[in-house]
């Protein structure tokens, strides 16, 4: 029941309108039994809506796409990991005093440890954006040997640079001397199913492959990948993880992680906007 004593929660970001945020926290709300509502509004001026998430008393928001990296100079204080990555994807309001987070990362590395061990592990990470950013951060953090892999080589060379990683440009390349090769490009996403992010003969049995685009669900990267017989991940684990790590952050509660996938995977099942393609939700 939605009354006086509920708290708002929100997701942040411009467009908005294809987010499966709100679908996700207020299941994981009605789960847990949590006073809480979780809404969308599309924000193009960041630092105005956290000026009315103030003066609301919103408790917890969510930020996305094109504001994770403006948000921070709104913000009282932003946690150690959020400032490496340079990205805030959750706010946190306690008593008025908002602290940023980023989830993204510790996501991804949530999704990756259900599957396999990181730590001394060759992972390839496809793409330079904040994605592969984040990602690549909380892969080095947790002892992996990462080589970035980028078409623009600027681009590619300049995050490697700047997370201690190795740098190999997609063009070209003949051969990935990797054990996990993660997608974080908008490449095979709706509309353009079939497009792949890297050639069909870089991809190897014994590799894991995981794909943050999650819709659709099974890329065209995944299909193949299974196909070939790899052991494979998709974009749902990493948004359901984040979206958790974002739930247990405002209310120190555990998130019902199952109730949340469930929720996503069944919105998936439907007929969702090209929008909706990446973690980046």
């Amino acid at each position: 029941m939605i009354d006086s004593k509920t708290d708002l929660y929100a997701v942040f970001g411009d467009p908005v309108g294809h987010s499966l945020s709100p679908l996700m926290h207020n299941r994981a709300f009605y789960e847990t039994r949590t006073a809480g509502v979780y809404l969308a509004f599309r924000v193009q001026d960041i630092a105005a809506g956290i000026a009315a998430a103030r003066t609301l008393g919103i408790k917890g928001i969510s930020v996305t796409i094109p504001h994770k990296t403006a948000v921070m100079d709104s913000l009282d204080e932003i946690d150690e990991n959020a400032r490496a990555i340079g990205a805030v994807n959750t706010v946190v309001n306690s008593d008025g005093r908002l602290s940023g987070h980023n989830t993204d990362s510790a996501g991804a590395v949530r999704a990756l440890k259900d599957i396999s061990m990181i730590k001394g592990m060759d992972v390839a990470v496809i793409g330079a954006g904040g994605a592969a950013r984040a990602i690549g951060y909380g892969l080095k953090s947790e002892g992996a040997r990462v080589t970035i892999l980028n078409r623009t080589k600027s681009n590619g060379e300049r995050l490697a640079a700047e997370l201690g990683a190795d740098f190999q440009p997609l063009t070209g390349t003949r051969r990935l001397n990797c054990r996990i090769l993660i997608n974080t490009t908008p490449v095979g996403m709706t509309p353009r199913v079939e497009a792949l992010p890297v050639g069909k003969d870089l991809i190897a049995k014994e590799m894991l492959i995981m794909d943050i685009v999650y819709n659709p669900l099974k890329t065209q990267l995944l299909k193949i990948a299974e196909d070939i017989g790899c052991r494979t991940i998709d974009g749902v684990s990493m948004f359901v993880y984040q979206g958790a790590y974002q739930f247990e952050l405002w209310t120190g509660k555990a998130a019902p992680v199952e109730a949340m996938r469930d929720t996503v995977v069944q919105a998936l099942s439907k007929t969702l906007p090209a929008q909706s393609e990446t973690t980046d939700d």
